[in-house]
């Protein structure tokens, strides 16, 4: 066989290999686009706080629940407001993480709907209009909700911020070490003993490619293939459980996702500092709060397990880290609060009795019930519960 005829022979068969895996990758995205499987990507880069959300994002969202989710115009997950106050409207700015950012509920179902929709009772507010805007970004901590305040959240004039603190993973998600990630800003205590801002997520090579070529094609072609979408999806799923493997050892974690360092008085150095960089940070809030002539409420948010409708399942939960109770995280928060003059509303005991008066799961959906997020149930609770704190106290 001349050479020739071996190179055409190579050739066809490396084209019909090619042909081969172009039919089968056509196959999966009709399949996956007439099963309705999707995983958009909802964020892109920002200057701020290292991503945000994509303005005019739109597409089902699958994880937890089935919810057909749309940004707005200026990249909240919220219907549009303008950023000039209407005459006679109390604003109130939320801020938090996934679980103010509520991808798992309909939009009419989200706590600073019910909120809104609560607070039009209060007696205070019979001839004004009361206006919530959500700022929540999944995966934020108080270092980027800070920042979001800073260059996002004062446009709109707010008189009332709401922080939704998660202790879950706030703490972590302020500090570089804990947290691991190079993509987002992080606040430390310098040697003048003062908060400076760290933003060298700037200079990584991942964030000065984004306005490349090859990296718009990249983002251009994942909001179009959901082939990659799921590839893509599978890949950060792993990392993320590489992640949480690699950060504790088996004596730390007490469920899925539930670290030891939530419920007990941090003894390693690292976490402890990550503590004092989050409650400077609460207090630096505060102050900016206060500077703009506004008011803060921190609010911190409950964990499935913690308000299970069996008291079993936080008993034996406390039984095995050696505790009382799982209330560390909420109680200092609290303490906080008391010290300097920051109202705090902790959501884990009236959720309790709330979920076992009711005999109801405030957290999850359909076979993960009492694990993950707020459901409809959860955030109806959420509404009334911050309403009731804000009316008689902020609004006289």
């Amino acid at each position: 066989m001349s050479q020739l005829s071996a190179l055409r022979q190579y050739v066809s068969k490396l084209l019909l290999s090619v042909a081969g895996v172009l039919v089968a990758l056509l196959v999966l995205e009709i399949g996956f686009r007439a099963a309705g499987v999707s995983y958009w990507n909802f964020s892109k880069f920002d200057q701020y706080t290292g991503a945000t959300l994509r303005p005019n994002a739109e597409a089902w969202r699958t994880e937890e629940n089935t919810v057909y989710v749309r940004i707005n115009s200026d990249g909240l997950r919220d219907r549009e407001h303008s950023k000039e106050k209407p005459p006679n409207t109390l604003r109130i700015a939320v801020l938090g993480d996934s679980f103010a950012e509520a991808m798992q509920v309909e939009l009419e179902s989200a706590f600073w709907r019910i909120m809104e929709r609560e607070l039009s009772e209060c007696p205070t507010m019979a001839d004004a209009t009361v206006e919530a805007i959500n700022f929540g970004v999944s995966g934020y901590g108080t270092a980027q909700e800070i920042m979001v305040l800073r260059y996002r959240a004062w446009d709109y004039e707010p008189d009332i911020v709401v922080l939704s603190f998660t202790a879950l993973n706030d703490v972590r998600n302020n500090s570089r070490e804990l947290e691991g990630d190079s993509r987002r800003p992080y606040f430390y205590y310098n040697s003048d003993g003062k908060l400076e801002l760290d933003a060298s997520f700037r200079e990584t090579q991942l964030y000065r490619s984004r306005n490349k070529f090859w990296f718009r094609s990249y983002y251009w072609l994942h909001d179009h293939s959901r082939v990659l979408q799921v590839a893509r999806n599978g890949v950060v799923s792993l990392r993320e459980l590489f992640r949480r493997h690699q950060e504790t050892d088996g004596s730390q974690v007490i469920e899925a996702g539930l670290l030891s360092s939530v419920y007990l008085e941090p003894a390693d150095p690292i976490l402890q500092e990550a503590w004092r960089v989050t409650e400077g940070l609460l207090l630096l809030m505060r102050d900016e709060v206060l500077a703009k002539g506004a008011e803060l409420l921190i609010v911190t948010t409950s964990i499935g397990p913690e308000v299970n409708p069996d008291p079993q399942v936080s008993r034996e939960i406390a039984k095995r880290l050696g505790v009382d109770n799982l209330l560390y995280s909420d109680l200092r928060i609290k303490r906080l609060g008391e010290r300097e003059g920051i109202p705090v509303l902790n959501l884990t005991i009236p959720f309790q009795q709330y979920a076992r008066e009711h005999n109801v799961y405030l957290h999850g959906f359909g076979d993960n019930l009492g694990g993950g997020h707020w459901n409809e149930a959860g955030h109806q609770l959420v509404g009334k519960l911050i309403a009731q704190k804000l009316c008689p106290e902020f609004l006289h």
